[in-house]
């Protein structure tokens, strides 16, 4: 997922591990206290703390940052840890809504905000349960 060096990586133009932290509790946030995203809620423990942890250990790596989150997980494929779930099409709606809402907060350029919702729309359709 890394750019051209002379760009940086998505990590790098989304601002770094703080920016990416704020993407990942923003994305809860929503989640968490938005009715339209309810459905996506209820798939989640009552506690988000961990969640919050994981995935913005897992987007910074993801995004070409420190590859913490993959080094503490040997193995482990994202795809692989929502296999259980069932990931539907309103549910990864629900996701990408959430995530697209996320993102713009970042404050991120056009570009790169281009770059990571695509990906994101890969990442969702990767997800959806075969039913």
């Amino acid at each position: 997922m890394a750019m051209d060096e002379d760009e940086g990586t998505l990590f790098r133009r989304l601002g770094g591990a703080a920016n990416v932290r704020a993407l990942a509790d923003r994305f809860y946030d929503l989640m968490d206290g938005d009715p339209a995203y309810a459905a996506l809620r209820a798939m989640h423990a009552a506690d988000l703390g961990p969640m919050r942890e994981s995935l913005a250990g897992f987007l910074t790596a993801w995004l070409a940052g420190p590859r913490d989150w993959f080094a503490g997980r040997p193995g482990i494929c994202i795809m692989s840890l929502h296999r259980a779930m069932a990931v539907t099409p309103e549910t990864a709606s629900q996701w990408l809504d959430a995530m697209r809402r996320a993102l713009a907060d970042t404050g991120a350029d056009a570009e790169t905000a281009d770059l990571v919702w695509n990906a994101f729309l890969r990442m969702a359709r990767g997800m959806l349960r075969d039913a």
